[in-house]
């Protein structure tokens, strides 16, 4: 325009004659002034928007492949939109509805995080918290949410307009999570509670972890620390500096005497040995099981000795064995053979010479024991003889000239024709009468044999009746120990666990006593004790036992305190052996166990009882009850040794033992025992 506008000053063209035509140039220009500003404008708007689509498309891709939830928390509207996911509802939520799917123990502290956005006192919260995702939010449904949350600023104003929440479930890994944390702990409840003793050692050879049982084997120090065998390398201990190679630890198994004098172990132990490797047979651990065979190992001693016994018995059967296959060579014996079809019976001193020939009839009047079966089945000996038979009778003689009364054993086989018809049958007929007598010896030596042999499995069955009592109160108390979180109450179990303990190895080296019949090995070792409190303890185990629904188990205990002197562990055995035959024998009412203070022949003493109301007695049985092996019912679990260790035990104490019953109302058995007596 400028150019034009000289052209006309210069031209001389007036002002006034060229003004529409400069007009119309000028709105020409400024058309395509716009049009062309208006094309860049789209042009850069266009690439905002795909600049745009992009960073959206990729933030949906980032958030696909996170598996996240975006929420958006409308301020202003109170309403929460779901911005992706599926765990949302579809429909905008209020804020009440959120926070009642909001679970009651989370609510209060995923509202204050949303409070701190909201205020600008955080930039950004993260927190957890559990949500119910039924359809309905009613029916709980509680999923474990990981919520990471940040504040939308409205622009121009210094306020938060929203908050936009990033949503994670994280429930499938805090169950995963739990289910190990329960594996772990049912893992080491087996570890802490196993029967034999448990070790875990690095692979360079120092101790990890050993469970109780093993701590008892190698006498820790304490439950937590022992000093020797935490600064003691595993490859410089017995029997392993010998057998196992550090640099190649393999499979052991050793069963020998593990002597170790700095922890007082001279035991006979079973050991075995096992390197726990990874997937790549990398060394990780090194686990040892360890069990105490002391008391196998002497019982196995005793076992072999019966067994020497057993082979001496059996070496006498054999030696009569031979004698008697003698005789029965040098006896004399008959051949005979019969036939159905001619109803006669044959005998043959040797293979083809007849000696005699009679009836069956004939025959069946020689015999003078079951005389009518022997008739009966005679009458048609096709059925009886039709399978083989051995069958021994008195019978008068039948080729002897004599009128001693005979045994005779008979021996038959059935005989069949080519056509598989039953004919008649034929065997052997031997005169035992002579043998007899050694068969008689015989017999007692068999018996004494059998004896021995039932004596040693009456002995076996009877220790473990007699350990179960202090063993199931020890594993009782030890089960209810790791429940109970008062240290009274621990110490108390532990003391009454202790006292089991000491009675279960008096209890064992009684048996052995019985086993050997030797009861003048048997020692009584008086001390002093609080008997009241002994009482309860013994009760508390004793109240286990009764198991039955309609039996009571009552405990009369009179004093709160009674010092004496007496062997605590002795009279323990005796009332628990009481009550364990109360128990078997009683199915309704009570079982009543108590003690008192009584002087009897002039001195003064402990009276104790045990009332049941069960079967009770009978009155031919009462006399030997305290004898061994005696049992009133066969079918009732028990070696009948029970009562005689507590006679034994009480005449020992110089006391007195026995039982008043009545046969269907119940018992009483009782003990006096003489007692230095001081109440408090």
């Amino acid at each position: 325009m400028t150019i034009l506008f000289h052209i006309m000053i210069v031209t001389g063209v007036g002002m006034a004659s060229f003004l529409p035509t400069l007009m119309l140039l000028a709105a020409s220009v400024l058309f395509l002034g716009v049009l062309v500003a208006n094309r860049m404008i789209r042009r850069r708007v266009r690439r905002r928007i795909q600049k745009s689509q992009m960073v959206t498309g990729m933030m949906t891709k980032a958030v696909e492949i996170s598996g996240n939830d975006v929420v958006r928390y409308d301020v202003r509207e109170g309403r929460i939109y779901r911005l992706y996911g599926q765990m949302y509802p579809e429909h905008p939520i209020s804020q009440d509805e959120w926070t009642e799917r909001v679970h009651p123990d989370d609510r209060e502290e995923a509202i204050e995080w949303i409070r701190q956005i909201i205020y600008h006192k955080l930039k950004r919260a993260e927190f957890s918290y559990r949500w119910n995702i039924s359809p309905d939010g009613k029916t709980p449904q509680w999923r474990h949410l990981h919520n990471v949350s940040v504040p939308e600023i409205l622009p121009g104003q210094n306020r938060v307009g929203s908050v936009i929440s990033t949503i994670q479930d994280e429930t499938a890994e805090i169950e995963q999570e739990e289910r190990e944390n329960e594996l772990t702990n049912r893992y080491k409840l087996i570890f802490d509670n196993s029967i034999i003793g448990l070790s875990f050692y690095s692979p360079d050879g120092w101790l990890i972890d050993s469970n109780k049982v093993m701590r008892d084997i190698c006498h820790f120090d304490s439950d937590e620390y022992d000093e020797f065998f935490m600064k003691n390398n595993l490859f410089e201990l017995s029997p392993f500096r010998e057998c196992v190679d550090p640099k190649n630890v393999e499979d052991l198994w050793i069963c020998s005497q593990s002597i170790i004098p700095e922890r007082n172990i001279h035991d006979y132990l079973e050991i075995r040995l096992r390197p726990i490797r990874d997937d790549a047979g990398v060394l990780n651990y090194i686990a040892i099981a360890s069990r105490n065979v002391t008391e196998e190992r002497e019982l196995y001693m005793q076992t072999k000795l019966n067994d020497i016994q057993i082979q001496a018995a059996n070496a006498k059967i054999k030696a009569y064995e031979e004698e008697l296959r003698y005789m029965m060579d040098a006896c004399d014996m008959r051949v005979w053979r019969a036939s159905f079809s001619d109803n006669t019976v044959q005998f043959y001193k040797g293979l083809s010479e007849t000696e005699l020939e009679m009836t069956f009839s004939e025959l069946a009047d020689y015999f003078l024991s079951d005389v009518e079966t022997i008739k009966t089945q005679f009458s048609n000996p096709a059925q009886y003889f039709d399978k083989p038979i051995s069958y021994l009778a008195q019978m008068r003689p039948l080729y002897h000239h004599t009128d001693e009364v005979q045994w005779n054993q008979i021996n038959s086989i059935p005989i069949y024709d080519a056509d598989g018809h039953l004919t008649g049958a034929f065997g052997l007929l031997r005169n035992l009468s002579g043998l007899m007598m050694k068969q008689e010896m015989l017999k007692k030596e068999t018996e004494r044999a059998n004896d021995s042999g039932r004596l040693k499995s009456v002995f076996l069955a009877n220790m473990t009746h007699e350990i179960r009592t202090p063993l199931n109160a020890i594993v009782g108390f030890s089960d209810l120990l790791q429940a109970v979180d008062s240290p009274d109450d621990k110490r108390e179990m532990i003391r009454v666990i202790h006292n089991n303990c000491d009675m279960l190895l008096r209890l064992i080296n009684d048996i052995l006593v019985l086993s050997n019949v030797d009861a003048n090995a048997m020692e009584i070792m008086p001390e002093d004790i609080d008997a009241a409190q002994k009482f309860e303890d013994l009760c508390q185990s004793l109240a286990q036992r009764v198991q039955e629904p309609g039996v009571e188990f009552v405990k009369d205990n009179p004093y709160t305190s009674l010092r004496t002197r007496l062997d605590s562990a002795r009279i323990d055995q005796v009332i628990t052996n009481f009550v364990t035959n109360a128990v078997k024998y009683t199915h309704q009412g009570h079982i009543r166990v108590g003690y008192r203070v009584e002087e009897r022949h002039g001195q003064q003493g402990l009276y104790a009882y045990c009332e049941d109301t069960g079967s009770g007695i009978p009155a031919n049985q009462r006399d030997r009850i305290f004898e061994r092996f005696v049992k009133l019912n066969d079918y009732i679990q028990g070696t009948g040794l029970g009562l005689s260790i507590c006679k034994a035990i009480i005449e020992k104490c110089n006391g007195e033992i026995g039982v008043d019953s009545e046969e269907g109302k119940g018992s009483t058995f009782w003990f006096w025992i003489p007692a230095d007596i001081k109440k408090e």
